[in-house]
């Protein structure tokens, strides 16, 4: 959780986002960015309207998939994860990193997804992917749209990721200051500059960039590659759900705030590992764990040193930051048997009808402390996550921004939890008008479902 509502370099940020918000103006990519990062990732965004569900998530996953796909020099292969790899490369390229300072030439190969139309024109896209990146190896997701007006969007960097840090690779980052004056990137988000005029992306292609270091055979494998659109309302209140389940799963329980100090070069430390650390929860509730090797950095003092971990490897460098969205899904897909999207849900309905199936979820919301009783703070975007519901459907939360572990699980008001969940518009603390959390969530689960799993996500549009 970030400093309780108290001014900072991201709140200042976010003021400007209300401003831009008021007078219809364009916002700056990093004031857009900070003001949903606050408490380690928490977003701006829209939710969802309750009579329909206006969010669109494709995925390629299949061997179909990847062969549907317009390839240079990557290759589609089979397995129990299908996937696509680097074949022949079709060329070489340099890569300044301006994270390091160094230059260095990178093999490539690229694949195209065919144009996918959103059912849903949207205002927004965000892409998530899972994938395996050997050390000296990395990959850019990119993505081109068309407007509802016929004009094409340029292509967008939506991220270049590897799962490492080491000498041998890039530093994982988000590109900033990208717009054609209709569209913009906020960190990890495709966004409508206004939204007012009607203007939607009606479709898409991703396009997907392996790299590895030039004679090697080495190769990332990318087993899911997908994006969300969706097109919200903005609101301040959003209907209520009526109850509809009771039960409760054994998730690990973390608190980030024990972190405190710890590896400040990570996003100011513990204070701002929401997302991480609601992430390794998830994570070890599927039995992913990470080895004494994997954990030898970590000063052996610190408590639950996976925590410091998980902050580390999705720590992104422009953003600077452990909040980045699709980051965050594509470490989970780094544990053996899992993966992860990022998507919109519309309700506590959907919530129940994953927890029902076992799944839970990771959620972003923002609040001030007297909008959420019993939290004991307020925030400008908080990840915590949900693992069940009472026999009166109130929230059962592992909520990170708490005191020790034993104090992490929670359990909040159902009609005070969804509000903040899902609005698009709040009052902050200073009574400005800024964005609300709408409705983002990241769903992380194994990399083949059982029956039951594969309904309860296709409940919600994921497959």
């Amino acid at each position: 959780m970030s400093r309780v509502e108290q001014p900072s370099r991201r709140a200042l940020l976010a003021a400007a986002v209300a401003a831009a918000a008021v007078t219809g103006g364009a916002i700056p990519a990093t004031a857009r960015a900070a003001s949903r990062a606050g408490a380690g990732g928490g977003a701006a965004g829209p939710g969802r309207d309750s009579a329909r569900r206006p969010v669109d998530y494709r995925a390629w996953t299949t061997l179909g998939d990847w062969r549907r796909g317009t390839v240079r020099g990557a290759r589609p292969v089979a397995g129990a994860r299908p996937g696509v790899v680097i074949g022949a490369p079709a060329g070489t390229v340099d890569y300044a990193d301006p994270h390091t300072g160094t230059t260095a030439t990178w093999e490539y190969a690229t694949w195209t997804s065919p144009v996918h139309r959103l059912a849903v024109p949207s205002t927004e896209v965000i892409a998530s992917w899972n994938a395996h990146t050997p050390g000296g190896t990395w990959i850019q997701v990119e993505l081109k749209g068309t407007y509802s007006d016929g004009t094409d969007t340029p292509w967008y960097v939506m991220g270049r990721w590897t799962a490492g840090d080491g000498e041998q690779d890039i530093r994982r980052t988000s590109v900033d200051d990208q717009g054609d004056g209709r569209s913009s990137i906020w960190t990890d988000t495709f966004s409508i500059d206004d939204a007012s005029t009607g203007l939607r992306l009606a479709s898409y292609r991703l396009r997907l960039t392996l790299h590895r270091r030039p004679g090697t055979r080495t190769t990332p494998t990318v087993w899911r590659l997908g994006a969300m659109g969706s097109d919200v309302p903005d609101r301040f209140t959003v209907p209520a759900s009526t109850p509809g389940y009771a039960g409760e799963l054994r998730v690990p329980r973390y608190s980030q705030e024990i972190h405190k100090g710890q590896y400040p070069e990570y996003d100011n430390g513990g204070e701002a590992w929401c997302s991480p650390t609601s992430s390794q929860m998830i994570i070890e509730y599927w039995g992913g764990r990470l080895t004494e090797d994997q954990l030898a950095w970590v000063d052996p003092s610190y408590a639950d040193p996976q925590i410091c971990h998980a902050a580390r490897y999705t720590y992104d460098n422009q953003y600077e930051g452990c909040g980045n969205w699709p980051f965050n899904a594509a470490y989970a897909a780094t544990f053996k048997g899992l993966q992860g999207v990022v998507t919109r849900l519309g309700s506590l309905t959907d919530l129940e009808t994953l927890i029902a199936a076992g799944i839970p979820a990771i959620t972003s919301q923002s609040f001030l402390e007297e909008e959420l009783t019993g939290s004991g703070y307020g925030t400008s975007g908080h990840l915590m996550t949900v693992i069940g519901f009472t026999a009166d459907g109130d929230v059962i939360a592992n909520d990170p921004a708490s005191d020790d572990n034993d104090a992490v699980r929670r359990v909040y008001r159902r009609r005070e939890w969804e509000n903040i969940w899902l609005r698009t518009k709040r009052y902050n603390a200073s009574g400005k008008v800024v964005s609300g959390t709408g409705g983002v969530c990241y769903l992380y689960f194994p990399a083949h479902p059982g029956p039951r799993q594969r309904k309860a996500l296709a409940a919600v549009g994921v497959r």
